[in-house]
């Protein structure tokens, strides 16, 4: 999926592209995507920054709200995500699992979790996002 032209358009020169982060399903309530640890994405301690995993989490839900709204001329937009952090990451590859839990007329709610290559949970986020009129 990473490898279509419409994804590399999709995504260049946004944040997405900058932590490397990559499409692996689309689904109509499930999004996967994968995101490596690196320097790009590790705080100074040498851990996963939380804020990697916050931006991945919150890729996963956009990316899933907007191509379900789409097709209706809507966008999506964050409206709030939290996210705890239970276990830490130096190297490897993260991936994140969103689905969906809520969709209404104005608002998706999105179950967001991230795992490492053995399964592990690292994270667990929820984010709301907001149905708007196309731009």
């Amino acid at each position: 999926m990473t490898n279509r032209p419409e994804w590399k358009e999709f995504i260049e020169g946004t944040l997405i592209e900058a932590l490397d982060i990559e499409l692996v399903e689309l689904g109509e309530s499930k999004v996967v995507l994968t995101m490596p640890v690196g320097p790009k994405t590790r705080q100074p301690m040498g851990l996963l920054h939380g804020g990697a995993s916050v931006a991945l989490a919150e890729t996963a839900a956009s990316i899933g709200a907007y191509f379900k709204v789409a097709p209706m001329g809507k966008g999506t937009v964050g409206l709030e995500i939290n996210a705890n952090h239970i276990r830490s990451k130096k190297d490897g590859i993260v991936t994140a699992i969103a689905t969906v839990l809520h969709e209404g007329r104005t608002t998706m709610v999105w179950n967001i979790e991230i795992v490492d290559e053995e399964g592990n949970l690292l994270c667990i986020s929820r984010c709301t996002m907001a149905i708007i009129g196309a731009k």
